[in-house]
């Protein structure tokens, strides 16, 4: 049976998230969107390891629903930890994902932070003064079933291969805790493709997960599995093994969407290719200021193989771009949240069940039979890959469209499709 996981999203006390975070909201997101297993996200805050141990009871090993539901979501204990220390002459500051088998196992997590004087109250991804190989340790003697993920590998500033903060290896970052180092998450920035380039990631799996800031990002990354029944075992264990019967593929963000895909000056509005990059020096033409390197760059200095390879440890993935979006520019609105585009989206997903079985199971007959012809072309040309995309840079998001802006205008006034 397929079982959708987000492994990676954030709470109601993590900095610049949405209030609307709370578990019995998150269910009801996951079941919008499609959505089996979901992180508890952010337990090494005191507040809301409370709330979760309020709100969540146990259903299969190391797995928890939310108390007195239909418990069709699975909650898995993980969280996101940003380590901020100087390593090899450098200042590093690396987003690290912590996974837990238990409650239990993250309470002796949580009080072995405190007992160090690390302020864990402070915000939901707390900071501390642990390199990423300490922190391994730290999680891993308390209880080896944990798993230790970089988060967005690639993110210039807070990625464990970043351009800013970063290092040249896994290796170089974990040194001899690296053999416990099994996976990485890609990021928006960067998908499959562009790592599968690095030959030195060949041995690790490759994971996606949303980083939801809000609700309605949940599973805009996600990772696909096959179990006969979930627990949190199986989860770990097809992650480091990449068992592509256990693990089926990865769903995707375009990455030239993500904010860091290209390199750039976002308060110069200057958006270049690595060849640019190259002619400039890496110089900003307005400012004169360092352009920030973005993924792409990254990937292209650290990378020793063609495009088009596939690894040993190869797990498919598919690219979407969100129903909303889709809907959106199919009434030729901006905004994915303008209250058009949010009662068309309530309707549809009463109508096909949830998102994800929308964009990717639902078959075109069906979806014409409550969706309009716009949408539902949206929909074909979002599982073909047919899209536009302007690249994201220095923080500042991509765009992918579906449709041309005459295309839109024409469907508006219904003479398209």
């Amino acid at each position: 049976m397929k079982y959708i996981a987000d492994l990676h999203i954030h709470s109601k006390y993590s900095r610049a998230c949405s209030k609307q975070l709370e578990v019995p909201v998150i269910e009801a997101w996951c079941k919008k969107k499609g959505v089996d297993i979901i992180s508890t996200a952010d337990f090494t805050h005191p507040a809301w390891f409370s709330h979760l141990q309020e709100n969540l009871e146990p259903a299969e090993e190391g797995l928890y629903k939310l108390k007195g539901s239909d418990g069709k979501v699975r909650f898995l204990c993980a969280t996101e930890i940003s380590c901020i220390y100087t390593q090899g002459g450098r200042g590093r500051r690396l987003h690290v994902c912590i996974l837990a088998p238990s409650l239990e196992v993250v309470a002796k997590i949580n009080k072995e932070l405190e007992k160090r004087n690390f302020n864990i109250k402070s915000d939901g991804r707390p900071i501390i003064g642990l390199s990423a190989k300490e922190l391994a340790k730290l999680v891993l003697d308390i209880d080896s079933k944990c798993m230790v993920i970089p988060a967005h590998a690639w993110t210039p500033w807070f990625g464990v291969l970043g351009s800013k903060s970063g290092f040249d290896s896994l290796e170089e970052c974990f040194e001899e805790m690296t053999p416990h180092i099994y996976a990485i998450e890609t990021g928006l920035s960067s998908d499959p493709a562009m790592n599968w380039r690095c030959s030195m990631l060949d041995d690790i799996t490759l994971i996606s997960n949303s980083d939801a800031h809000s609700p309605s990002n949940i599973a805009r990354e996600a990772n696909v599995f096959d179990f006969d029944k979930p627990s949190y075992n199986k989860v770990c264990e097809a992650i480091k093994t990449g068992d592509p019967k256990k693990f089926l593929y990865t769903i995707e963000f375009y990455p030239q969407e993500g904010m860091y895909y290209a390199d750039g000056h976002r308060d110069c509005g200057v958006s270049f290719s690595p060849e640019q990059t190259e002619r400039a020096k890496g110089i900003c033409p307005q400012c004169k200021k360092k352009l920030t390197i973005g993924v792409l760059n990254r990937v292209d200095n650290l990378a020793d193989k063609k495009e088009g390879r596939r690894p040993k440890k190869f797990i498919p993935y598919k690219s979407l771009v969100g129903l909303d979006d889709i809907i959106a520019e199919s009434l030729n609105v901006k905004g994915r949240k303008s209250k058009k585009v949010l009662s068309e989206y309530k309707k549809l997903i009463s109508k096909g069940g949830s998102e994800l079985n929308i964009l990717l199971k639902l078959s075109y007959d069906k979806l014409k039979q409550f969706a309009s012809p716009m949408i539902a072309e949206g929909i074909k040309r979002n599982r073909e890959g047919q899209v536009y995309i302007k690249p994201g840079f220095d923080g500042q998001y991509g765009q992918v469209t579906l449709f041309s802006e005459k295309e839109k205008k024409l469907g508006e006034q219904k003479r398209l499709f």
